[in-house]
């Protein structure tokens, strides 16, 4: 009994410390096994579109979790978020430039579509969560959440039927379908988790009182959106060449978008946040605007994006903790 014990508080420890590559392994692995057991067919199409609808409510969850953490008045704009979007419209200016002034067709569009919706996309609203654990400022990151996803409500109706003719949309039937999503998954949690914390205050002290509940919700919701990514791939309709070139594409561009954001954090002491801000991207809008905007292929690039992120997250995580233990037995 012993043994089992100690088995299990190891198992739970290592959990603990790498919440989101076992978070990426498991909803690899299940996906596979789903997809590739003919035994499981039938539970495959069951369980499918109930995680297409769960994963928006449980974002939602994981937001208004976060947000009971929030100090409200301190949510305002500040320096770093202007110059983080302004790196962000430059990023997108370049992309576009290139894909008009060289009038690219096929694959070589495919692929620079694929860093276009990697750019374009808002700050993942889940970046709060990375940035609290990482020592950062909730509440700025919160703040640039909204201004980032404001931005790009306005960029795609602008920029996406410029650099493709063959897409059909009205600039403001575009704005406030993006904005609608914004509403669904940031304002209606911001409102709750208000209301919790100003008239609930029973439940609102037990959300503060597990640690990390936020944390290890998005751990979840990671092994699901993991598993959709790993279909998105799988199912890309192109050549494993294709597929492994937009990979390699989307890890250069990850790591320069983490680079340059938290090289203009340091001029403001914001590495983190400016760090999570321009590099962690809400992967699942960019492969919904690449499918309803762009080449359905294009969808591969931010599908790739989110594996990225998270190892990167993930090494931040670990490095962050490390030097908080070191630090510890130095006090």
């Amino acid at each position: 009994m012993y043994f089992c014990s100690r088995i299990m508080n190891h198992i739970i420890a290592f959990l603990k410390n790498w919440t989101l590559p076992s978070a990426i392994v498991t909803g690899t692995v299940l996906y596979l096994v789903f997809a590739y057991v003919p035994a499981l067919d039938g539970a495959a199409r069951f369980f499918d579109p109930i995680f297409d609808a769960i994963f928006p409510l449980f974002m939602a969850m994981i937001l208004f979790v976060t947000f009971c953490r929030i100090d409200f008045h301190r949510m305002r704009p500040t320096a770093w978020h202007g110059w983080i979007t302004l790196l962000q419209l430059a990023l997108v200016a370049l992309v576009a430039g290139i894909i008009l002034s060289f009038d690219m067709t096929g694959n070589d569009r495919v692929l620079m579509e694929s860093i276009l919706t990697c750019i374009i996309a808002p700050g993942a609203a889940a970046a709060a969560v990375v940035t609290a654990k990482l020592g950062g400022d909730l509440e700025t990151m919160t703040t640039y959440t909204f201004v980032s996803n404001f931005v790009t409500a306005l960029m795609v109706p602008l920029v996406f039927p410029m650099i493709d003719q063959g897409v059909d949309i009205s600039f403001w039937s575009a704005f406030f379908a993006i904005l609608y999503k914004v509403c669904l998954v940031l304002l209606v949690p911001m409102a709750a988790a208000y209301v919790v914390k100003h008239y609930v205050h029973r439940l609102h002290a037990w959300i503060l009182s597990v640690p990390d509940l936020s944390f290890y919700m998005w751990g979840i919701s990671l092994t699901i959106v993991t598993g959709s990514t790993i279909k998105y791939i799988l199912h890309a309709g192109t050549t494993l060449g294709f597929v492994l070139v937009i990979a390699a594409i989307s890890l250069v561009l990850c790591l320069v978008q983490f680079a340059l954001g938290r090289y203009v954090g340091h001029f403001f002491g914001t590495t983190i946040e400016s760090g999570q801000g321009l590099g962690q991207k809400n992967t699942a809008f960019a492969v919904w605007i690449a499918y309803t905007y762009l080449n359905p292929l294009c969808s591969v690039g931010p599908g790739c994006y989110i594996l990225w992120q998270n190892a990167i997250n993930s090494i931040e995580i670990w490095h962050h903790q490390h030097h908080s233990r070191i630090e510890d037995i130095r006090t």
